[in-house]
């Protein structure tokens, strides 16, 4: 995600001179420019050239290597990401945030019931539900989003800005927005007290069916700011709703759990992917980490914006608005059979396959083979990272596309992301888009550049993603040399394949930590890999190492900058 040369290095003092190492990955070394604002020992972002070849300037002093926070700001930077927003940029922003009123045709929804559901870390709110039963299995659902279009203007700095970025970047304690903080953590976001701007998608559903919808302008006012944990105890019964939005809340789940229902029915993959939540002290110091699973809190939101996209994208369809679709195409046939035969290698169950395979079928059997994954690691316990990463590595992956294919992935024809116009570009190009299609005196996007527009916002997205991965795991790395610094080196801990490759074995272990025990740390004879891909064999005494097996290991070597951590097996 590069805006130009940049790198960031580590100074050293080398007798009169002041060095510089390339901090993420190997590289030559510098000559450095002396700079007052940084000295040896510094983590900093240069710029080469200066005096000559093999010089560089100090353009910025990060931090220190050795602390979490001022490493990751590092990362970022190293990526190409700004930090900071061009002051024409973060203008328009202020003065929009300031100037634009919830004038015109729009619906005045105050008086609705409103709650928001977040990570209780959440900034930023795109996001917001009302809901009232209508009668057995009968429920009215308001999906209320952002109304980004109402204040970054087609054309304008704020859009092109947004436009580039394409995405926000996620990385623990920090992040990198699509839109300034006026509009990111103020405007623009569904804060609770706050009268809002919103776009919302309304859904009469009988039972799983939507019988009615209709996409309009409107003007909101959040009652409150739930978060996940707290809506899961309400759930639990260990913590009471409150008026206005308790019967809300009662609404919008049975609403999510029939929609969930119907998902299932309909052969939508099950996929469980926890992801890790850090905390940190006031000096940048990583000080522990929590994996955050799905709940039912988790699936609420999650089952009512996939509804709302699906109504949005339906409308764009039927009226032939250029837009964005996020399409998930159909798997390769011969993909899933190999899937089905590295399943099998690990005894999982799997569903027949017929001799000649369609995409359709494949699609098909892709949804069944989730939930029998699912199914067995409930029933075993373990193998959860190991079988989903297989799962997933026999899909295609998902991307905007100005042409609707339909999602295979959630076994709907017609999808689109309409519900994070606060973080995503393509969800603001679909609100110009629906309230083209409704009369909201916006103009439709043009075209002739949508199909550039999806193949930008998708790489972007893969960055974005490959970036908050390596970022995960440096602050897992300086977490775990915390804790070996206070339990000693020499500490097993309990670990579960979760990869293999010829060369060795990708181990998940202790609290979300993971590393690679290399095939050459398991003494005594030499090791294959099946065919499959899915067990090592000892060639001497077909002793095996399979995916999900349990191993136990100890930490050989921690490589923070670079998120790597070797291990060694305590016995094998």
């Amino acid at each position: 995600m590069s805006d130009g040369p940049g790198i960031v290095a580590v100074l050293e003092k080398r007798g009169r001179f002041l060095t510089a190492m390339p901090f993420f990955e190997r590289g030559r070394q510098f000559v450095v420019e002396r700079d007052r604002q940084a000295g040896p020992g510094d983590l900093v972002l240069l710029r080469t050239g200066g005096q000559g070849r093999g010089h560089a300037r100090v353009i910025r002093r990060i931090g220190r290597p050795d602390v979490t926070r001022d490493v990751l700001e590092g990362l970022m930077l190293d990526h190409g990401l700004s930090r900071a927003f061009a002051r024409p940029v973060e203008q328009e922003a202020e003065r929009v945030a300031e100037s634009v009123s919830g004038g015109g045709e729009r619906r005045d929804l105050r008086e609705l019931a409103t709650f928001t559901v977040d990570p209780a870390s959440a900034r930023d709110f795109d996001d917001a539900i009302s809901a009232e039963p209508r009668g057995a299995d009968h429920w009215r659902v308001w999906v209320h989003i952002a109304d980004v279009s109402a204040f970054v203007m087609p054309g304008s700095e704020l859009d092109r800005e947004a436009h580039r970025r394409g995405t926000s970047v996620y990385v623990p304690g920090a992040v990198e927005p699509m839109l300034p903080a006026a509009l990111s953590n103020g405007a623009c976001s569904l804060v609770a007290g706050e009268d809002r701007l919103a776009v919302t998608v309304e859904l009469d559903f009988d039972g799983a069916q939507v019988k009615r919808s209709a996409v309009y302008r409107s003007l909101i006012r959040s009652d409150a700011r739930l978060d996940y944990d707290r809506v899961d105890r309400i759930f639990a019964g260990k913590e009471p709703a409150l008026d206005p939005w308790a019967g809300p809340l009662k609404a919008a789940r049975e609403a999510a759990a029939a929609l969930a229902a119907k998902r299932a029915e309909r052969g939508a993959l099950i996929v469980d992917s926890p992801e890790p939540e850090f905390r940190f002290d006031a000096a940048g110091a990583v000080t522990g980490a929590q994996s955050v699973v799905q709940t039912e809190s988790h699936r609420l939101v999650e089952h009512l914006m996939i509804a709302a996209n699906e109504q949005v994208a339906t409308l764009l369809e039927r009226q032939r608005v250029p837009a964005l679709y996020r399409v998930h195409e159909r798997p390769e046939p011969a993909r899933i059979e190999f899937l089905v035969e590295q399943l099998a290698s690990l005894g999982v169950a799997t569903p027949p396959l017929t001799k000649h395979l369609s995409r359709q079928q494949a699609a098909d059997a892709v949804g069944e083979i989730s939930r029998l994954v699912d199914a067995h690691v409930r029933r075993t316990g373990r193998g959860r990272l190991a079988l989903t990463s297989l799962v997933l590595r026999s899909l295609r992956q998902a991307v905007y596309s100005p042409r609707n294919i339909g999602h295979a992935g959630l076994q709907s024809p017609c999808y689109c992301h309409f519900t994070s116009p606060i973080r995503r570009y393509p969800d603001l190009v679909c609100h110009r888009a629906v309230l083209a299609a409704v009369g909201g005196d916006e103009p439709a996007p043009r075209a002739a550049g949508l199909a550039e527009t999806a193949a930008w916002a998708s790489a972007r997205e893969r960055e974005a993603m490959t970036l908050e991965r390596k970022a995960d795991d440096i602050a897992h790395c300086f977490l775990l040399e915390r804790e070996l610094f206070e339990r000693g080196w020499e500490h097993p801990y309990d670990g579960e394949v979760v990869g293999l490759i010829a060369a060795g074995a990708f181990i998940a272990f202790g609290d979300g930590y993971e590393g690679m025990l290399p095939v050459r740390r398991l003494r005594g004879e030499w090791w294959e890999l099946n065919p499959e891909g899915t067990i090592l064999v000892a060639q001497r005494s077909a002793r095996t190492l399979r995916l999900g097996d349990a191993v136990e290991v100890t930490v050989q070597r921690v490589e923070a900058a670079r998120g790597r951590v070797d291990l060694d097996p305590v016995s094998l």
